[in-house]
């Protein structure tokens, strides 16, 4: 796989969460080679207060659930229901992670908007995201490999209309990456 790896998945009833596992590993274990990183962070992004934009908090509220049973040092999750990661704390969230955990590739995991055929679909990509652009926020780019959950379609989308994005097709999308992740990493 190269740098500019994209691939989508379906995240209905034949969502191959085996396969997502089997490129996600891949893609780990790409950048630990190339970084000399030995660990890995799930940077979940997003706000609980927008369901849209609540894909982050959700899948890092699902991952962190199974990753204190696992208690696996080597697997970190920032970003939940109960601590959001979102535009106004992310710079300061990103200088810890930097800080604190450097031998960790950290894979970000955000809500997005694309073509109206691709609602519903998850992303798997080398190389970071950034987070806010389809609300027209300017944040940093952050990760080392992206995972998104495609919400809605469009170039850009209004704070408002993230409102009425279906909390099920949110829910079942967080709960399709936690499965992938899971056949990865845990």
């Amino acid at each position: 796989m190269n740098r500019n790896y994209v691939r989508y998945y379906n995240s209905g009833e034949e969502f191959e969460e085996e396969q997502f596992g089997i490129q996600l590993t891949e893609l780990i274990h790409q950048v630990k080679i190339r970084e000399g990183k030995t660990s890995v962070l799930f940077l979940c992004i997003g706000s609980d207060r927008s369901t849209g934009d609540s894909l982050g908090p959700l899948t890092g509220h699902l991952l962190k659930m199974h990753a204190d049973r696992m208690q696996n040092p080597d697997v970190v999750v920032v970003g939940t229901l109960t601590l959001p990661v979102h535009a106004v704390n992310l710079d300061s969230v990103v200088e810890v992670i930097e800080r604190d955990f450097p031998e960790y590739v950290v894979v970000a995991i955000d809500a997005s908007v694309g073509s109206r055929s691709s609602v519903g679909c998850i992303t798997l990509a080398s190389g970071g995201l950034k987070p806010g652009c389809g609300v027209n926020k300017n944040l940093k780019m952050v990760g080392d490999i992206a995972i998104t959950g495609v919400v809605s379609w469009g170039s850009r989308m209004e704070p408002v209309l993230l409102q009425n994005i279906r909390l099920g097709l949110v829910m079942n999308m967080a709960d399709c990456i936690r499965q992938g992740i899971m056949h990865a990493v845990f």
